[in-house]
């Protein structure tokens, strides 16, 4: 095939090379033009029509300009074939190595000046690729108008477009090796059309951010108070955009008291149904809510207020769509070759190839790109299970083993450690946050001493048998009372989060309102005592979006949570709820015992852990600071009016939070306000006090000597 055909056919590597001045002559093709000319200096340069909508002809020295005119119109701009590349070679050399840490800036879309010449330079990977062009609104989608030229042997394609600026929409027309065309969305894009369009949009920010003094005032948080809201941005009240949540959102979870907010993926996603979950532009923040700079307000929004913000990221999988990332450039490319190892069927989607280091470091780089120019606090990482076994939910014949014949997806463990090493390089005081449902060793541990580098992990073991035994009546709880201790004997094998999340409230599972046994305020109880248990447990906690409220009907993106619940007959039972979550949140943060230990067995001490027949619960915990609870649980039906627990310390003990108050919708028992402990062992303890438990509540108490 000759250059001129190749070129035709959108095939060719190098278009600048047939393109642009050589030997005296200008050479540019203009679809449907009916006249070209080039300027220089006021003097107009007629190009000849040579065929297949070629033009050329001899032009001086100098920079020119084109004048194309087309039936019915005219512009001037100047040739795309006269620039040189926008990457430089330190960027090149980085690429190819997978260590290029602000891939962003290099690939995608910028708008930006060259010699003087505003425009939009657009650069995409794709090694496998006999010939990529720039198609969009400015150009008809023709891929004969704007093919791009590869930079060396790094499978990157290069073109700068004078004259394209903000909103323009584009896509890659890539040519397979089979001469096949492919429109593909950038990779790179950091604004994509609103679904169900799929285009990609050049645009630039001008945010200007006011979080500097909270930036800075990051830390680690293993001895610091965290609970986590975590927020569906689309259903937490249908029809809010980014600008309304930087009020709405921003004032209720701080009036809630939550120190975090989470957010679920908020990457560009085809469907919505998909939560976010399965992402087709890993640098676009999803349009349906509005544009990255009002996403990036809300964020400044909330860190104004003293809240994090932490976003959930999907390096796991991709969805199949063939405008996406499914074989690129077409072959496996950002997925495994591999069907075994490339392919997650349960869920129909496409693994990434961990191994493959311009991979790594796509996915790398995202996880910086959203620390660096949105400001989140924290990364909460999907589906690391299914990354780290290369046989998750397959079936025999359906993976390959490692080099040494395991199931440890090795690679995946590799970039693990990668992203959790570099994230906390750059970016102290920033969390990572494993979601990981196996017995992994060492997911929290550091990435020097052989572990993935994680902040926290999830406890899905605590979830799994806290919400099992609270769904069971209580008569028949007592069976089942090691459920509600087992947590303790795992505790500090890694940095915990204990998670009540949206996965656990969907799919015919039911609302925590619906899992509880018995009437509405047995039910109202239930989640009261819950609420207690989990924020008194060793551990930071998030709670999904309604439950703080006790949501009756379980949630579905489609339509906005049950406000309603807060108004009508049962009412007040879900506003106590509301109220009690606001107050644990509160004396939370005021209390060190309650989360300056969490990772430590000093942090803990059971008081009563071995009487199931009564099912009662109660543990003590210790603050770095001397400070020491009494957290106090009646999981039965039966009130206890005397009960005698040992105390480490002598003294009083006020009370600081009861469950059962009336002001939460409980029976409004008469408790103490503040209990004497006297000498006397009891349990292993020196002193001991005598309380009030009704039933199905929870109380702290407070040491105050």
């Amino acid at each position: 095939m000759t250059d001129l055909s190749r070129l035709l056919n959108c095939q060719h590597h190098d278009p600048h090379s047939l393109y642009g001045r050589h030997d005296g002559k200008v050479r540019t093709r203009q679809i449907g033009a009916v006249k070209v000319a080039a300027l220089i200096d006021g003097q107009s340069y007629d190009l000849e029509p040579v065929g297949n909508d070629m033009f050329e002809g001899e032009v001086p020295e100098g920079t020119y300009e084109l004048q194309i005119t087309w039936p019915g119109s005219s512009i001037v701009t100047r040739d795309p074939y006269t620039f040189l590349p926008t990457l430089g070679e330190t960027d090149i050399y980085l690429i190819g190595e997978g260590r290029h840490e602000r891939l962003w800036e290099a690939l995608g879309s910028h708008v930006r000046t060259v010699d003087g010449v505003a425009g939009t330079s657009f650069a995409v990977w794709a090694p496998n690729a006999s010939g990529v062009a720039v198609v969009g609104d400015f150009n008809g989608w023709n891929a004969a108008q704007h093919p791009m030229r590869v930079l060396g042997s790094s499978g990157v394609w290069e073109l700068f477009l004078p004259g394209i600026g903000e909103g323009a929409v584009y896509k890659y027309a890539v040519q397979t090796p089979e001469g096949h065309r492919r429109d593909k969305a950038d990779p790179m894009a950091r604004k994509a059309e609103v679904p169900p369009a799929t285009g990609s949009v050049v645009t630039s920010s001008e945010y200007e951010w006011n979080d500097d003094e909270w930036l800075q005032s990051r830390t680690e948080v293993s001895e610091k108070p965290m609970s986590v809201y975590e927020v569906h941005l689309g259903s937490w009240k249908e029809g809010l955009s980014y600008a309304n949540m930087a009020t709405e959102l921003v004032d209720y979870v701080a009036e809630q008291g939550f120190t975090h907010v989470e957010f679920m993926p908020v990457s560009e996603h085809p469907f919505g149904g998909s939560w976010g979950y399965q992402v087709s532009g890993y640098y676009a923040p999803t349009s349906r809510w509005g544009t990255p700079d009002e996403l990036k307000s809300l964020i400044d929004a909330f860190h104004a207020r003293g809240i994090g913000v932490l976003v959930d990221w999907v390096p796991a999988h991709f969805p199949k769509d063939d405008w996406a990332l499914a074989r690129f450039d077409g072959r496996a490319l950002y997925e495994h070759p591999d069907w075994r190892r490339g392919e997650q069927k349960d869920w129909g989607t496409l693994v990434f190839d961990f191994g493959r280091a311009e991979v790594r470091n796509f996915l790398v780089a995202n996880a910086l790109y959203w620390l660096e120019e949105f400001h989140f606090d924290g990364l909460r990482v999907d589906a690391v299970a299914s990354m780290l076994y290369l046989d998750y939910s397959r079936n025999e014949g359906e993976w390959a083993p490692n080099q040494y014949g395991g199931r440890e997806n090795l690679e995946a463990v590799q970039f693990l450690q990668e992203m959790n090493a570099t994230v906390h390089k750059l970016y102290p005081g920033v969390l990572t946050i494993a979601e990981e449902s196996t017995s992994w060793p060492g997911v929290t541990a550091p990435t020097e001493h052989g572990g993935l580098g994680f902040s926290l992990k999830w406890n899905m073991g605590w979830m799994n048998d806290t919400l099992e035994f609270f769904s069971k009546d209580p008569i028949h709880r007592s069976h089942h009372h090691g459920d509600i201790t087992f947590s303790m004997i795992y505790q500090y094998s890694e940095n915990f989060c204990l998670p009540i999340s949206h996965d656990e409230v969907v799919h015919g599972k039911g609302s925590l309102w619906t899992r509880m046994p018995g009437d509405a305020w047995n039910k109202a109880a239930g989640v009261r005592t819950l609420f207690a248990y989990m924020w008194s447990h060793p551990g930071k906690q998030l709670l999904f979006q309604g439950q703080e409220f006790a949501q009756v009907q379980e949630w579905t993106e489609a339509h906005s949570l049950d406000w309603h619940n807060l108004e009508g007959w049962e009412s007040e039972y879900h506003r106590g709820i509301q109220r009690l979550v606001r107050d644990l949140n509160l004396v939370y943060q005021e209390s060190p015992a309650l989360f300056t230990q969490d990772n430590i067995p000093e942090g803990f001490g059971w008081a009563k852990s071995d009487d199931a027949m009564n099912n009662i619960l109660a543990y003590l915990r210790y603050g770095k600071d001397g400070q020491t609870y009494l957290c106090v649980l009646n999981l039965g039906g039966n009130s206890q009016p005397h009960y005698t627990f040992g105390v480490p310390h002598g003294g009083t003990w006020t009370r600081v939070i009861n469950t059962d108050d009336a002001v939460y919708g409980g029976a409004g028992n008469d408790l103490p306000f503040s209990v004497w402990a006297h000498d006397g062992q009891w349990d292993g303890y020196p002193h001991c006090m005598t309380l009030h438990v009704p039933a199905m509540s929870a109380q702290w108490y407070r040491w105050d000597g």
